[in-house]
């Protein structure tokens, strides 16, 4: 979540996809199972290049991290050590708190504001996610449900109702 101002804006630089694709990219990579940076990365590579781009998009992401992890691993006891590393990570929590507040507003504006007035927005979807929400952290019995139990029952209760 924290790349999306990134992903805005190359969707602003290059148009390889509008602010409306991404919020579906969110979306979906939301509800499908694994991390969302390599599901949207596949998403996107799908969307703008098919089933090729989605591999390359995929592998563009992922190796870079696996051959950095491999490096720092081959480190790790030092840095695990060191005050100075450590207070780099902990000087980082702000500004990654920070990044994801601004891709959630970036997202609250596509879905709820446009022309600088609300959009037509769509009520019975709102109430049925409060309506998910409450039966998730209130009703007793529901609360031991597995999440993949609410993202399927939120899928089948969208197609029925074509939310």
């Amino acid at each position: 979540m924290a790349t999306l101002p990134f992903l805005y804006d190359i969707s602003d630089r290059t148009g390889w996809f509008t602010h409306e694709q991404l919020a579906d990219m969110i979306a979906i990579s939301e509800s499908t199972p694994g991390p969302i940076g390599v599901n949207m990365a596949t998403y996107a590579g799908k969307l703008t290049a098919g089933y090729s781009g989605a591999v390359v998009a995929t592998l563009g992401l992922i190796t870079p991290s696996i051959i950095i992890i491999l490096i720092i691993a081959a480190f790790l006891e030092a840095f695990r050590k060191n005050k100075y590393v450590d207070s780099i990570f902990y000087g980082m929590r702000p500004a990654s708190t920070a990044m994801i507040t601004a891709a959630c507003l970036l997202v609250a504006k596509i879905v709820f504001i446009q022309d600088g007035r609300f959009l037509n927005v769509n009520w019975d979807s709102v109430d049925l996610a409060v309506l998910l929400l409450m039966f998730t952290h209130s009703v007793k019995f529901t609360k031991k449900f597995h999440p993949v139990i609410w993202i399927a029952l939120s899928a089948v209760i969208g197609v029925i109702f074509k939310y």
